[in-house]
């Protein structure tokens, strides 16, 4: 099993109908591929974990830097991992700046901070943290 994190910002702001169609797109491509994760979105900007097959990741990895919609793609982590964190999801995902984030269990400041490579650079360990606290909320 393999798992990559990413942040890339946005080629322009998404509305909540294009994240929507977006959503719908990469689930079900995911699906098909059997790659699991989780996005997170805020002020322009996406954070997101895929686990699959490293043959499978690493390409949708380069065809997810080739689009258009993505720039200043930054891979936080990237390798094995002894198993999935996101088993049961195709695509999870939050907008940082929903209702339903800002009442998020462990909502902290930590939330506030930009999904930028400066703020995760020296501990990419964090954007799972932060994955990973949205993955609870949900369950």
């Amino acid at each position: 099993m393999f798992s990559l994190v990413y942040l890339s910002t946005a080629s322009f702001l998404f509305s909540n109908a294009q994240l929507l169609e977006l959503l719908e797109a990469s689930r079900a491509n995911n699906e098909s591929l059997g790659v699991t994760g989780m996005l997170l979105y805020k002020d322009g900007r996406f954070m997101q974990v895929l686990e699959g097959e490293e043959e499978v990741v690493k390409p949708l990895m380069s065809k997810i830097m080739n689009d258009a919609r993505h720039r200043q793609v930054v891979i936080l982590l990237m390798g094995p991992v002894v198993r999935r964190e996101f088993p049961d999801w195709a695509m999870g995902f939050a907008n940082l700046h929903s209702p339903d984030a800002l009442a998020t269990p462990g909502y902290s400041a930590f939330l506030e901070t930009p999904l930028s490579r400066d703020q995760f650079a020296a501990r990419p360990a964090a954007a799972k943290e932060l994955l990973l606290l949205f993955k609870q909320s949900r369950l």
